[in-house]
């Protein structure tokens, strides 16, 4: 059924995609499916290596080492702003 979808097929889906959500949704909808492509690749990588170890743990072998994983570096942080109030002007010799 999809195996005779060509090229000016995708490029009409393609512009009414962009008619119904917008030329500003676009990059909001593409990160969203990308988020949950990576998402689902993740979670197959992880029942992959569950199963790996449960066949090693019913063979008698030790599990192998886990993949080390990376942590994403941290923003920088902005230096805090300090604001300093005006010193209160007080009027002096005068009388009341």
């Amino acid at each position: 059924m999809f195996g005779s979808i060509g090229f000016t097929e995708l490029i009409l889906i393609l512009f009414i995609v962009l008619i119904i959500f917008g030329a500003g949704k676009l990059p909001q909808l593409g990160e969203g499916i990308g988020k949950a492509i990576k998402g689902f690749k993740k979670s197959v990588h992880e029942a992959e290596a569950i199963e790996a170890e449960a066949q090693a743990q019913a063979q008698g072998e030790a599990p192998p080492p886990p993949p080390p994983q990376v942590a994403a570096p941290l923003p920088p942080i902005a230096p805090p702003v300090h604001m300093s109030m005006p010193e209160p002007q007080v009027a002096h010799g005068s009388k009341a």
